[in-house]
C-alpha cells in the first residue's frame, strides 16, 4: 500500500461522511413537521416508545441525532425521563438500517440481478436522477434529489474506501493488528474511541465494513469492535447533556447504561459459550453483511433483554445523578434542537402558543378587574406580563438562530409567522396592564358607569373576549379559516367603540354623565381597540405568510374595498353577521332581537 492508496482512502472517507451527512439532513428536511408529529406521540408504554425511536432513527438515519433530540426534549420538559428510555432503545435498532444498506458493497457474483444491486451500478444513476431533481424540481423534488445525491455519494465513498484498503490484505502488520483486536477489551476500546471521535456509529460501522473487503478481518476481531462502537455512540448524547438539567443528563446516562450493560452481557455470554462450544466461525473472514448481522443482532438482543427493565435503568441513572434540594427549571427553548430544525420550529411554535395563552388570560383577568377589584389577581396579571416579555426575548433570539439553519418551505413559513406574531402577543399582554391601571383607577376613585354605559361596555367586552379566543385558537391550530374571521370582527369592534364614544358625548351633553368618567372610558376603549388590532395583525400574518406574501396594507385594502373579490364579499357578509350578533340592548329593543350567539360565521 503506497501514498496514493492513503490519499484515495482519505478521499473515500470524506465522500462517505459527507454523503451520510447530506442524506441524513435531506431525509430530515423531507420529513419536516411529520417528524415532530411522530415524536409528539409520547407514551408511557416502553414498547411503543421503542417503536417510536426506531421509526424516527430509520427516517433520519442517525441514532445520535435522535438521542440528542431526546435529551433536548427532556431538558425542555416536554418529555419525561421514563418516556425517553424506550425511544433511546429504539434508536439503537433504527440505526442498523444503514449497515444493511452499506452491506450492498459486499455483493459478489456475475448474475444480472446481483450486478444491478451493486452500488457501482446504481449509484451513478441515482446521482444523475438526484441532480436533475435538485436542479430543475420544486422544493419537494429538490429534497428527494438531495436524498438520492447523498446516498450516491455515500456509496461512492464506501466503494472508494474499499478499493483503497484492498492492498492491505497483503500487509503483515495489518493482519497482525486485527489479530490483536480479537482481544475483547482492546477491540471494545478501539471501537468506542473511533466512534466517539467521529460521533456516528453508522459511520464507524461503515468504515469497518469497508475494511472487511481486505479479507483480513474475522468475526473474532470484528465482534468486540462492533460492541465498542455501540458504546462510543453514547459520546454525542453525553456531550450534548452538558449544562442541562438533571433529568436530561439522566437520559444521556440511560443511553450509556443500556449499551454498557448490553455489551457486557453479550460479551460474557458469547465468550462463555465459545469457551464451551468453541465456535468455528470465530476465525472465519467476516463480510459486510456479516457485520450488519452482528450489529443488528446485538441491538435487538440488548433491547429484548433490557426493555422490560426500563424502570431499573431509570433508577440507576437517578442514583448516578441524585436529586438535591435545589429546584430546577426546564429550558423553554433548547438550542440542542436547532440541529433538527423541523423539531425546533415546532417547539418554538409550542412556546409561542403558551405565550399567546398567557397574553389572552392576562387580558381577560384584567377585564374582570374593571368590574371587581382584587389586589392578588392584579399582581398575577403584572407577573404574567413580565413572563410574556421574557418569552418574547427568548423566542426572538431562538428564531433568529433558527432562521440561520437550512429550512424546508413549510418550516420557513412557520418561522416567518412566528417572527411576525410574537411582538403582537407581547403588545396584547402590555395592554392587560393598561386595563389593570384603568381598573385600579375605577376602584380608587369609586367610579360607577351609568347603566347604559355598563351595558355597552359589556357588549364590547364580549367582542374582545370572542376575538381573543378565536385569534389564539386560530394560531394554536394553524387554522386559516378561523383566522379569516378575526378581521371582520375587529372591524365591528371599531364601529362599536366609536358608537360608545358618540353615546358618551351625547350623555355628557345631556348632563347624565361626568367628564371624569369619560377619561377612564376613553382609556378602556383605546386598550380594547389596540388589543383587537394586534389580534388582527396575528391573523393577517398567518394568512399572508401562508400565501408567501406579507403586505398587510395591500391585503386589508383589497379585503375591505375590492367589492368584486370573493374574499371581500365573504368579509362583508361576516361583518354584517357580527353587527347583528353584537348589538347594544337598547338597539335590540328598537330593531328586534340579536342573532343567535352560538351561530358560527
Amino acid at each position: 500500500m503506497n501514498i496514493t492508496h492513503v490519499f484515495s482512502l482519505l478521499g473515500g472517507l470524506a465522500l462517505f461522511l459527507y454523503g451520510m451527512d447530506l442524506m441524513g439532513k435531506s431525509l430530515e428536511r423531507q420529513a419536516g413537521s411529520r417528524l415532530q408529529k411522530i415524536l409528539s406521540r409520547l407514551t408511557d408504554n416502553p414498547f411503543k416508545g421503542f417503536l417510536l425511536g426506531l421509526a424516527v432513527t430509520a427516517v433520519i438515519q442517525s441514532s445520535s441525532a435522535t438521542t440528542v433530540m431526546v435529551v433536548g426534549f427532556v431538558n425542555s420538559g416536554i418529555m419525561q425521563l421514563h418516556q425517553a428510555a424506550g425511544i433511546i432503545m429504539g434508536s439503537n435498532v433504527g440505526t442498523t438500517v444503514t449497515s444493511w444498506l452499506l452491506s450492498l458493497t459486499g455483493l459478489e457474483g456475475d448474475s444480472l440481478l446481483i450486478q444491478l444491486f451493486k452500488p457501482s451500478t446504481f449509484s451513478p444513476l441515482l446521482a444523475f436522477i438526484g441532480i436533475l431533481l435538485f436542479m430543475f424540481g420544486g422544493e419537494k423534488k429538490k429534497g428527494i434529489g438531495g436524498i438520492l445525491i447523498g446516498f450516491a455519494i455515500l456509496m461512492t465513498g464506501m466503494t472508494a474506501m474499499s478499493d483503497a484498503v484492498s492492498p492491505l490484505e497483503n500487509e503483515p502488520w495489518f493482519t497482525e493488528l486485527f489479530v490483536r483486536f480479537s482481544n475483547p477489551v482492546l477491540g471494545v476500546l478501539v471501537g468506542a474511541l473511533v466512534t466517539a471521535v467521529i460521533q456516528s456509529s453508522s459511520a464507524s460501522v461503515g468504515i469497518l465494513q469497508a475494511l472487511s473487503s481486505t479479507g483480513v478481518i474475522t468475526y473474532g476481531s470484528a465482534i468486540p469492535i462492533i460492541m465498542g462502537q455501540n458504546i462510543g455512540t453514547c459520546a454525542t448524547a453525553l456531550i450534548s447533556s452538558v449544562g442541562t438539567n438533571k433529568n436530561a443528563r439522566r437520559a444521556a446516562m440511560i443511553h450509556l447504561y443500556f449499551n454498557v450493560i448490553g455489551v457486557t452481557v453479550f460479551l460474557v455470554l458469547f465468550y462463555g459459550l465459545n469457551a464451551v462450544f468453541h465456535f468455528s466461525f470465530i476465525t472465519d473472514v467476516i463480510a459486510p453483511w456479516g457485520i450488519a448481522v452482528v450489529h443488528t443482532a446485538f441491538n435487538l438482543g440488548a433491547t429484548a433483554l433490557l426493555l422490560p427493565f426500563t424502570g431499573l435503568l431509570e433508577r440507576l441513572a437517578c442514583l448516578t445523578i441524585p436529586d438535591d434540594e435545589k429546584k430546577e427549571k426546564f429550558a423553554l427553548l433548547d438550542e440542542r434542537l436547532l440541529n433538527t430544525p423541523s423539531v425546533a420550529v415546532e417547539q418554538a411554535r409550542s412556546v409561542t402558543s403558551e405565550m399567546a395563552e398567557m397574553a389572552r388570560s392576562g387580558v381577560l383577568q384584567a377585564m374582570s378587574l374593571t368590574h371587581r377589584w382584587d389586589a392578588d389577581l392584579a399582581q398575577k396579571v403584572r407577573e404574567q406580563e413580565k413572563q410574556v416579555d421574557r418569552y418574547e426575548d427568548a423566542l426572538g433570539t431562538y428564531l433568529v438562530k433558527l432562521s440561520g439553519h437550512e429550512l424546508n418551505h413549510e418550516d420557513s413559513q412557520q418561522v416567518n409567522t412566528l417572527l411576525h406574531t410574537i411582538s403582537d402577543f407581547e403588545r396584547i399582554s402590555d395592554y392587560s396592564v393598561n386595563l389593570l391601571l384603568s381598573a385600579q383607577e375605577i376602584h380608587d376613585k369609586e367610579i360607577t358607569f351609568s347603566a347604559d354605559a355598563q351595558e355597552e361596555l359589556s357588549v364590547l367586552e364580549d367582542v374582545v373576549q370572542d376575538l381573543l379566543n378565536r385569534t389564539t385558537e386560530a394560531f394554536r391550530q394553524n387554522d386559516l379559516h378561523l383566522a379569516s374571521k378575526v378581521e371582520p370582527m375587529e372591524s365591528v369592534l371599531g364601529e362599536l367603540a366609536r358608537a360608545i364614544k358618540a353615546r358618551h358625548i351625547a350623555r355628557l351633553q345631556a348632563g347624565s354623565c361626568s367628564i371624569h368618567y369619560g377619561f377612564v372610558l376613553d382609556d378602556l376603549l383605546t386598550s380594547y381597540s389596540r388589543i383587537c388590532a394586534h389580534c388582527s395583525n396575528v391573523a393577517v400574518a398567518q394568512i399572508e405568510v401562508a400565501q408567501d406574501s406579507f403586505d398587510t396594507h395591500a391585503y386589508l385594502s383589497d379585503l375591505r374595498h375590492n367589492k368584486a373579490a370573493e374574499e371581500s364579499k365573504a368579509f362583508q357578509r361576516r361583518v354584517d353577521r357580527y353587527r347583528a350578533r353584537y348589538r347594544f340592548p337598547q338597539d335590540e329593543a328598537a330593531g328586534g332581537g340579536p342573532a343567535d350567539k352560538k351561530e358560527e360565521f
